[in-house]
């Protein structure tokens, strides 16, 4: 009778514990949880516009909620998502054409996605709050 084999110990493969992503990787991953939290901010949206139908009492509910702490921050969240998925998109249609491969393209549209999403989303809340 044979002994069995031991299998010897391996090192597991790089995961995400050791291996760093990219920030063209972050931004693409980012990408898509924006476009979760667009369709969820939609309904917020939604209930707003559906309260305007139903009267001025449920109008009124709704844009106390949205006046609030609370309310500001989520739709304060949902435009900056919302401008983070345009400038990332826009990249995107780039890509799609095969433009933007090379590292100091690719490195430059992170950038410009980042400051573009921050900039649009400063001066959309600069007018909320003039």
């Amino acid at each position: 009778m044979t002994a069995p084999v031991k299998v010897a110990a391996r090192p597991l493969s790089p995961h995400l514990q050791v291996y760093r992503l990219p920030l063209a990787a972050i931004l693409s991953i980012l990408h898509r949880i924006t476009g979760i939290g667009l369709t969820l901010g939609t309904l917020l949206l939604t209930w707003w516009i559906a309260a305007a139908a139903y009267g001025p009492g449920a109008y009124r509910m709704a844009t106390d909620f949205m006046a609030s702490w609370p309310g500001l921050f989520i739709m304060f969240g949902f435009s900056a998502a919302a401008y983070f998925h345009l400038c990332n998109g826009i990249r995107h249609l780039f890509w799609d054409f095969g433009a933007g491969f090379e590292k100091p393209q690719y490195a430059m549209s992170n950038a410009l996605v980042i400051v573009g999403t921050l900039a649009l989303t400063f001066i959309s809340w600069l007018f909320v709050f003039i």
